[in-house]
Parts: structure tokens; C-alpha cells; sequence
């Protein structure tokens, strides 16, 4: 079994073996250490030149990963926890994400910074958001969220080797210690792929009629929506079409939109807070695109900080549970 840890290691370690432009530089990563959440482990005594720790200054460090993207390299940057990111937001998003732009196309800066997001291990109010909305709609800047499906790490390599424009690249926490699963054979369950490097996994019940209800989702949240759409089908007999994205922004919601056409009800899935979110976009560019009749719900954190205490984290973050009740009330069963 490979978890998303594992897979996530192995493709930053498979970039750093292939190209010798890539670069990682991070707080703490270096060995015996291997940064916060272990991913960098081994990585600084295999390539000792290119794997550099730095001082605890997000805005500097990816001020520097845009230097050397700049100069021809391709660096990686892990900040520790996502709450930081918003340190890093100017070299982001008034930086990196314009340089094609102000230079004509003559520059590019292929460059990722990769981070954890999310909540659920009592970390507490600074240490368990999930912020990635607020990169979301910056033209330039694409925003990419791992997956337990598929393979993360070849995805992450993907990013590192073949992307030329910046990418933020959000991994769930809670979602490092789950096993990848592949995109064939699983028991009871039909995938569909749709897209290459950063693919959009469509889910439904195998042999089960007709979906009535489209669910969409990403990162962590994915794993929920699938464990509803299963009790949903096999408690409820209300059957849906489950979106996994793992491209955020910019927003491809084709195969989605394809799925609504017929259901006709969506409901959208995020760890973030509920106003201004990625599913509140999601929602608006399916009423625009399919115009009236189509009902759709959100489910999503609390709009408060994350607190510490697991019973109250619960509480503020979504559940499979708040997913049922959604999803039940959405197909007129509640």
C-alpha cells in the first residue's frame, strides 16, 4: 500500500533525479528531519546541492524560487503549512503569475510551491485552514490539489517537469496517510478520466441506473464524497455522479457541466469556508451554463476559525454526515 505521502516523496524525489534545473528549498527540510510533514525525508543526503533549507521567511523564499525560474531552473518550494501562504501571496500572485505577460511571452516562470492545507488534526485556528480560495481566478497562477486517486506523485512531477507557469500545488493533510487508489478495478466503483496532467475523476456506482444528483469535490473532500455517494446508493438508492478535481484554477467543469445536463442537481464539496468559495464559482459557472432549473447546495467549513478541540473542529469542518443531509435534501428526500 502507498500512501499519498509516499507518492508525493517519490515523484518530488523522481523531478530532483531527472532534471538537474529542479531545485528544493524549504523551512527544515533537510535530513535527519525531512521537514514537517516527512515528505523531504532522504531528499538533502541524495542531492545534497539541491535541496537547501532557509530561514523562516515565506515571502523571501518564494521571492528566490522566482529568481531561479526566471534563470532557467525549475524549484520546488514547500511552505510548512498552508496558513503561510498568504505571506508568499505578492510574489505569487504580482510576481510569478505576470511574468508571461509583462515579458510578452519572452519569460515564464515554471515554478511550484507546494504546501499542506486543512484542518482535522487539531493543529488549531493558524495552523488548519484551507486557503487556496483566495489564489483562486489569478490569471497566470494555476492552483492544482492532490488526490488519493490516481497517482499524486506522478501528478506533482507533472508540475514540477512540464508545467512553464507557476503552480500552487495544495495537499490536505489529513490526506497524507491514505492509500492511493488507482483509476481501474476498483470494487463497485466506475472511474472516468478527463484531462492529462492535472485530470478531473468521474465516479459512479457500478451498474447502478442513471445518476440524479452530481456531486463535486477536491482534495480530502473527495474521499468524503465518495464514501456519501456510496451510502447514498446503497441507504438511499439515490445515485450520483461524483467530480473529483485536482485543477482548481483555472476551473475546467466541461465533463461536469456534461453530467448536469441530466441530474440537474449539484452539490459542491470544500474544506474551506462556505462564502466566496471555490464552490460558490463552481455553482455560478453551471447556472450560466445551463441556465434555469438547475437546483444546486454548498457544503463547506463554518465561516470561523478552525478551532483545537476535536469535537469542536468537527463541528466547524464538513463531514460525510453534513454531505448526506445535503445531499438528501437536494434530492428531495429529507
Amino acid at each position: 500500500m502507498t500512501t499519498v505521502l509516499e507518492s508525493l516523496g517519490a515523484g518530488l524525489r523522481a523531478s530532483l533525479s531527472e532534471s538537474p534545473a529542479v531545485y528544493f528549498l524549504g523551512e527544515d527540510i533537510l535530513d535527519p528531519y525531512g521537514g514537517a510533514f516527512k515528505i523531504a525525508r532522504g531528499l538533502s543526503t541524495a542531492f545534497p546541492d539541491r535541496v537547501i533549507t532557509s530561514p523562516v521567511s515565506e515571502a523571501g523564499l518564494v521571492g528566490v524560487a522566482l529568481g531561479m525560474a526566471l534563470r532557467g531552473l525549475r524549484p520546488v518550494v514547500e511552505i510548512m503549512f498552508g496558513d503561510f501562504t498568504l505571506l508568499a501571496a505578492d510574489q505569487l500572485i504580482n510576481h510569478a503569475a505576470k511574468v508571461r505577460w509583462l515579458s510578452g511571452g519572452a519569460a515564464q516562470a515554471p515554478m511550484v510551491v507546494r504546501t499542506p492545507m486543512g484542518g482535522r488534526r487539531g493543529y488549531g485556528p493558524t495552523h488548519s485552514q484551507t486557503l487556496e480560495k483566495h489564489f483562486l481566478g489569478a490569471p497566470g497562477l494555476r492552483v492544482v490539489a492532490a488526490s488519493a486517486l490516481g497517482d499524486p506523485g506522478a501528478m506533482l512531477r507533472a508540475a514540477v517537469l512540464e508545467d512553464d507557469d507557476p503552480v500552487l500545488f495544495v495537499e490536505n493533510k489529513a490526506l497524507y496517510a491514505v492509500a492511493v487508489q488507482p483509476t481501474s478495478g476498483l470494487q463497485d466503483i466506475e472511474v472516468s478520466v478527463h484531462g492529462r496532467r492535472y485530470p478531473t475523476y468521474q465516479l459512479r456506482v457500478a451498474g447502478a441506473p442513471a445518476p440524479g444528483l452530481t456531486l463535486a469535490a477536491y482534495g480530502l473532500c473527495g474521499e468524503l464524497a465518495r464514501q456519501a455517494a456510496s451510502r447514498l446508493a446503497f441507504e438511499d438508492e439515490i445515485f450520483a455522479d461524483v467530480f473529483i478535481f485536482t485543477e482548481l484554477s483555472p476551473h475546467r467543469p466541461e465533463a461536469l457541466h456534461d453530467s448536469l445536463s441530466h441530474t440537474r442537481r449539484l452539490l459542491t464539496i470544500e474544506e474551506g469556508t462556505r462564502f466566496l468559495g471555490w464552490g460558490a464559482e463552481v455553482v455560478a459557472q453551471a447556472v450560466e451554463a445551463l441556465g434555469p432549473g438547475l437546483q444546486a447546495r454548498r457544503v463547506a467549513a463554518l465561516d470561523m476559525p478552525v478551532p483545537s478541540a476535536g469535537p469542536l473542529e468537527a463541528a466547524v469542518l464538513p463531514g460525510v454526515e453534513a454531505i448526506l443531509s445535503a445531499a438528501r435534501a437536494l434530492a428531495g428526500r429529507s
